[in-house]
């Protein structure tokens, strides 16, 4: 295989930003790389309005470092209460790309979101309508169903039924974790694409528990069994326009992982290309390396390719990376594979 590779400027379907001192802190790890990339809305308060979204927009461009170009794709947080004409006035603006679906209490700041999807039928039916994308946090919540079964169950009893009845919905199943879900969304029409995380690429639930807790591999989804990482890594590899990269970074401080409540989330920003040479270096498949990152996110979001490319390099030797991005709310620690990576992207 090659030793370098040249690519389209990649995007990233799933990031978070967060705000304030972390948003400053951690954007530039985004922006060195990545030309776009949709914005998750789950804040404290949640982005729920076309004004907040704007306001929540500004920020982040206020935050990008001098000379950069990187563009935020806002999203709203759907709720039980959010206005259909609030959403496609949004998206009529220009304003919005998306709309984020999380089942209440989901993860991470989903406290807000939908107890029933039945109470956001209306929102879903005027997106239908437009044309606006729904990105879905696809796992049930119910306390009984165990948390390794949650997106197969998911899939059953709320996606496939949402399908059904709205056939033409633009769907992004995003970070995807299972073989259920890979085989699911083969199963759909073109307008149902799925994003898969660099972390769910390259660790299983082992790594997480195996020797230890390691609070750093723990995020939600959780990962999954190993047959399910292998599943996830040839949808991943195959340049099948369905999957494309979201890598949900989701950054919290040291403090927060690492205490007896750990938060959920794997910070990859830093280090996504890297990983991701290494993963389709590893599995013969290079060459699609730029499917997956730079080509079939836009397509599937009805947007061109960035214009603009990337290099990435193999050495001889192990690339290192920082072990933690220093913020003004405390350090970030930069997943780590646990083992040797020999890639870099050439600055």
């Amino acid at each position: 295989m090659s030793n370098s590779i040249t690519i389209t400027r990649p995007d990233d379907w799933h990031l978070h930003l967060r705000d304030g001192a972390m948003l400053a802190g951690i954007a530039p790890e985004t922006t060195r790389h990545f030309g776009r990339a949709i914005i998750m809305p789950n804040l404290v308060p949640p982005v729920v309005t076309a004004s907040d979204a704007a306001a929540y927009r500004d920020r982040i461009l206020a935050a990008r470092p001098a000379g950069s170009n990187f563009e935020p794709l806002m999203t709203l947080y759907l709720t039980d209460k959010t206005d259909p004409n609030d959403v496609a006035a949004a998206y009529a603006d220009g304003l919005i790309r998306a709309v984020k679906y999380y089942p209440a209490g989901a993860t991470t700041n989903s406290d807000s979101g939908v107890t029933d999807i039945k109470n956001v039928m209306p929102v879903l039916e005027k997106m239908a309508e437009i044309g606006l994308t729904l990105c879905i946090h696809g796992e049930a919540t119910e306390p009984h169903i165990d948390i390794f079964d949650r997106e197969a169950v998911f899939i059953d009893t709320t996606l496939d039924p949402l399908r059904r009845a709205l056939p033409e919905l633009n769907i992004t199943s995003e970070h995807i974790t299972t073989k259920d879900g890979v085989d699911y969304v083969k199963s759909q029409p073109k307008n149902h694409g799925a994003t898969i995380t660099t972390h769910h690429l390259m660790i299983n639930r082992n790594h997480i528990l195996v020797g230890g807790i390691k609070p750093h591999y723990y995020c939600l989804p959780v990962a999954k069994r190993e047959e399910h990482r292998i599943a996830l890594r040839a949808a991943a590899t195959s340049g099948d326009p369905r999957f494309f990269l979201g890598t949900d970074s989701a950054p919290h401080t040291d403090p927060a992982k690492e205490s007896g409540c750990g938060c959920a989330g794997c910070f990859t920003a830093t280090n996504t290309m890297a990983l991701l040479a290494h993963v389709f270096d590893e599995d013969g498949a290079l060459p699609n390396l730029e499917k997956f990152a730079s080509l079939n996110g836009p397509a599937h979001y009805d947007l061109k390719p960035n214009t603009d490319q990337i290099t990435i390099e193999k050495s001889d030797l192990p690339v290192t990376y920082p072990d933690k991005i220093e913020t003004g709310d405390g350090p970030v620690t930069v997943f780590n594979p646990g083992h040797d990576i020999h890639w870099r992207v050439v600055d």
